[in-house]
């Protein structure tokens, strides 16, 4: 499935969240900054944006709203801090910054983060990275970034997670759906 077409259609658990927590939203909670200021600088020309932030009552909120009885579930959502989503949108072909990617990846990777790939982007035109932040056996923060021929999308993810829970958050929250074909290496 595309996630650029994915990270723009409104997910249900939004929508719950704006049907059942009106007073949350009233919270003002502003435009969230994406997980490196360098996200601002790929995109080379103009680009609309839109975004998004989960905090951790909306998501406590949105799981009781829903039901969700399964522990597994439950014990996920508990380890979430925050879920925010930013998507940019080119009007023509969105022409991409390698000096300042380049920057960014320095960026995560003295502060720890170890880098992966989507060996096969070629085939189908997007491009995937995904960042993740370890403290022991735990991932403690998650950034995927897709790019494509108009849009780049941006999640950021503060948690305390098992590595199998980012299969389980998938295709939820904003969060673009695993790609059984795709083949994420050790970048570099």
């Amino acid at each position: 499935m595309n996630a650029s077409v994915n990270a723009f259609r409104l997910p249900k658990l939004l929508l719950a969240i704006m049907l059942a927590a009106p007073a949350l939203l009233a919270q003002n909670i502003g435009v969230p900054a994406p997980a490196s200021p360098e996200f601002d600088q790929l995109l080379r020309g103009p680009a609309s944006q839109s975004a998004f932030t989960f905090d951790r009552t909306m998501l406590s909120v949105a799981d009781n709203f829903l039901g969700s009885n399964d522990a597994d579930t439950k014990r996920i959502v508990a380890g979430l801090n925050s879920i925010t989503v930013r998507n940019y949108h080119a009007r023509d072909y969105a022409s991409y910054d390698s000096g300042a990617f380049s920057a960014m990846d320095d960026h995560f990777r003295a502060t720890g983060w170890k880098h992966l790939v989507n060996a096969s982007a070629k085939s189908n035109g997007m491009s995937t990275d995904l960042w993740l932040h370890f403290s022991g056996a735990n991932i403690t923060n998650v950034t995927v970034l897709t790019r494509g021929d108009r849009n780049m999308s941006v999640v950021a993810v503060d948690c305390t997670l098992r590595p199998l829970d980012l299969v389980h958050l998938s295709g939820h929250l904003g969060i673009p759906k695993v790609d059984e074909n795709a083949v994420m290496v050790p970048a570099r």
